[in-house]
């Protein structure tokens, strides 16, 4: 039954309509029926997806200046089956990489720690989400960005049902869709096995919403009783995406239709079209280069082309200018989808992990990153050319870091630095010192992130750093300086659409930490979506059958 307790206030409140759906009132009991019916159809929907899921973990500890900082951290990453229940395959690291993980997957696998557990937080109640296991009480109307939402607190009937969901949701009020809950399984204490999180859905086609982001916090290091067990507080965040991959832009254009005319062109001068020996060469570097980031971006591991990435060829550009370049063919930026801080370069793409992009503070720390590989193209590093042959790509998923590696030779290292330094004292970026001092952070922090530094694909961010050693005098002025910024937490740049993989640049409103605990630099912090709808998107259909259902137990 839906709840009618607390307050005469509360009575009236409960009995009175909430919203106006064309000429009808729905009243709270009838939209708590129509949101439960849309969970039902939201929870078959999810069976036909496989999305990538990543979960980051850091403990914290208690820094004097710096507040609550990392103190170790967890990292995994693998598909998401969701046909029956959630399941997961992990996405192995190889012991061939350069890659070396203080905790490998199967030791996530733990007592505290079991990466299913952080991907059920996507649903609700995968079990009996209804009236008759669940008390609604309906609170207030609230925007979640430009989405009107009604919200509601949940709770159990029983107070035993262990496992049942308990907390606030946020209900979209057009077709009914929860669009946020917040809250844990059952009673969340310290020693449980129920964790508190916040998990939010992105709209992202016409009466479509998807698992995006789920943030999860557990203990307080300002609480007594969390010394007192012996407890290590962390924070976590679980990103889904990959929902939609495919061949969408080859089908777009075998659709075009091309005119020709009756009679074939035919070029009649007696221009060089044949391949010399060398750009025979260069050609079969080019195939193997595209083989390899159309088999990242087809398995959701790249970001297709978009606005993030003619940013990063901006700042190449900048680079290439100024130091009289006329590199052919021309350089390509790339975003790998990982939280994991890498760089490294395919041929003539340059590739920056999201969450590299998430931390560098500015520009000049970008430059100096992309300075570094940049030298690796205009030094010739040669890329495994294995990769022309297509049959060498058919390899298991599961095995895709095993199978790809882009890490350079010490030689290559070294030579690659002193060019990159060289570019950047010929750039607009040689007076800046963001890069040194980004450097210096992680340098300084990488003890307590060893997985958000070790990278899946290319080298160490920190063996890969290009820029000028910061002054004594430069580094007390920064620490001085409140404004001044190293580093950024994760999240703190790029959005990502779960449906395409594009990506956006974030529009915050530019924030100044008041003191240094609140700088956060390489650290999960709480998510907080502006959430949008997508109308008339015709890129995201609902499959009929599923349509149908909904429309009989919903819409009617």
């Amino acid at each position: 039954m839906f709840s009618l307790k607390i307050l005469p206030v509360a009575l009236a409140l409960s009995a009175a309509p909430l919203i106006t759906t064309g000429q009808q009132l729905a009243t709270p009991n009838e939209i708590v029926d129509k949101l439960v019916a849309q969970e039902q159809v939201e929870m078959q929907l999810l069976r036909q997806y496989s999305p990538l899921v990543e979960t980051y973990i850091q403990y914290l500890r208690l820094d004097k200046q710096m507040g609550a900082v990392p103190n170790g951290d967890k990292y995994f990453l693998g598909r998401a089956k969701l046909d029956n229940g959630v399941g997961l395959e992990p996405l192995e690291h190889g012991a061939g990489l350069k890659r070396r993980l203080s905790e490998g997957w199967r030791e996530f696998w733990s007592t505290t720690f079991v990466p299913g557990g952080f991907l059920q937080m996507i649903y609700l109640d995968m079990s009996g989400f209804d009236r008759q296991h669940y008390n609604f009480e309906y609170i207030q109307r609230e925007f979640l960005g430009e989405v009107r939402c009604l919200v509601f607190d949940v709770s159990p009937l029983k107070k035993n049902d262990k496992g049942r969901f308990v907390g606030r949701i946020w209900v979209e009020d057009q077709d009914y869709h929860i669009v946020r809950f917040n809250g844990s399984y059952g009673e969340s204490f310290l020693l449980s096995n129920y964790f508190n999180f916040d998990s939010w859905r992105t709209n992202v086609g016409t009466n479509l919403w998807l698992p995006a982001l789920v943030y999860t916090e557990q203990g307080n290091l300002h609480d007594p009783q969390t010394a007192r067990v012996a407890f290590k507080p962390f924070r976590a965040q679980t990103r889904l995406w990959g929902y939609n991959l495919g061949h969408a832009t080859e089908e777009q254009e075998l659709s075009k239709v091309i005119v020709e005319g009756p009679t074939p062109i035919k070029d009649l001068t007696e221009a060089a079209n044949d391949y010399s020996p060398l750009e025979a060469e260069h050609a079969w570097e080019r195939q193997a280069e595209s083989h390899v980031t159309d088999y990242l971006e087809r398995h959701g591991l790249l970001a297709p082309r978009g606005d993030v990435e003619r940013v990063l060829e901006m700042v190449v550009n900048n680079l290439e200018v100024t130091n009289g370049l006329d590199i052919q063919p021309e350089v390509r930026c790339r975003v790998l989808m990982t939280s994991t801080l890498e760089s490294f370069a395919i041929g003539h793409s340059i590739v920056l992990s999201r969450g590299l992009l998430d931390v560098l503070p500015d520009e000049a720390s970008l430059a100096a990153v992309l300075a570094h590989e940049l030298s690796h193209v205009i030094l010739a590093h040669r890329m495994n050319t294995q990769f022309a042959f297509f049959n060498s790509l058919r390899s298991k998923e599961a095995d895709t870091f095993r199978h790809f590696e882009f890490a350079r030779t010490p030689a290559e290292e070294q030579a690659a630095q002193q060019k990159g330094n060289e570019l950047l004292r010929n750039s607009p970026y040689s007076d800046k010192a963001g890069g040194a001092l980004f450097t210096d952070a992680l340098k300084y922090r990488s003890k307590d992130i060893p997985n958000l530094v070790s990278p899946l694909l290319g080298e160490r961010i920190l063996k890969n750093s290009t820029a000028a050693p910061v002054s004594t005098s430069q580094q007390s002025d920064a620490k001085l300086a409140t404004d001044v910024v190293a580093a950024l937490p994760l999240g703190g740049r790029i959005k990502v659409d779960p449906w395409s993989n594009q990506l956006q640049m974030l529009k915050s409103k530019p924030t100044i930490a008041v003191t240094s605990a609140e700088k956060m630099p390489f650290q999960i912090t709480p998510i907080v979506l502006y959430l949008t709808r997508q109308i008339n998107d015709a890129r995201t259909q609902r499959p009929t059958g599923v349509a149908a259902n909904l429309d009989a137990n919903v819409k009617h």
